[in-house]
């Protein structure tokens, strides 16, 4: 008795019931019922016609889909690993910046790296573990986490003082009401490091 494999799920129905703009060759292959590699080969014909953007291996999104944004990646960059947008780039998305950062700036717990992908090119940035903390979804579409105002300037601050001093200096810093100063001395207070902690207290107490 022949026994019939059941026919994949069609590909637009697949990306239908992704229900986000962003995904992996292994989350198509699952929901569509088929190998990686034939999953594989669906997705580059899509990319081909341009109805699918490849991001890196493995990775995918779909460009036309009004949810996708750039940031819309962050989550898929460090597998294993949490990341959340922070420094110059969360700085400007608070609006205490206006310079808007030719790269999009993470913080991580898993080695620092620059990723270049055709939707955009990312500085990934290790912090202690002991120090990753003081970030939210952004907004309410729970697409992307970011810090907030206070642990930005300060996790900048802490990079700055760290092999390679980036964040020596600011664009223009313009602080909202809601910005509070006692937070942001409180995420200086709370660097694990002593050392660091000193001269981020030193460089925050110069700012504000």
């Amino acid at each position: 008795m022949r026994i019939e494999r059941p026919s994949p799920v069609p590909v637009l129905t697949v990306l239908r019931e992704l229900r986000r703009p962003v995904f992996s060759t292994r989350e198509f292959a699952s929901i569509r019922g088929s190998s990686v590699s034939s999953a594989t080969q669906s997705l580059q014909r899509l990319s081909r016609s341009g109805a699918l953007l490849r991001i890196t291996r493995g990775l995918w999104c779909d460009p036309l889909d009004p949810r996708f944004t750039v940031f819309s990646i962050v989550p898929f960059l460090t597998p294993g690993h949490r990341a959340y947008v922070s420094f110059l780039t969360a700085l400007h998305l608070h609006g205490i910046i206006e310079q808007i950062p030719q790269v999009v700036q993470v913080a991580t717990t898993t080695h620092g790296r620059r990723v270049v992908t055709p939707a955009g090119v990312f500085e990934l940035h290790r912090i202690d573990p002991r120090f990753f903390s003081g970030f939210d979804w952004y907004r309410d579409r729970q697409e992307f986490l970011v810090a907030s105002p206070e642990k930005a300037l300060v996790d900048c601050l802490y990079l700055s003082t760290r092999r390679g001093r980036r964040f020596g200096s600011f664009p223009e810093l313009t602080f909202p009401r809601a910005f509070s100063a006692r937070r942001a001395r409180r995420w200086a207070r709370s660097v694990p490091d002593p050392r660091i902690r000193a001269a981020v207290q030193e460089k925050l107490a110069a700012i504000l």
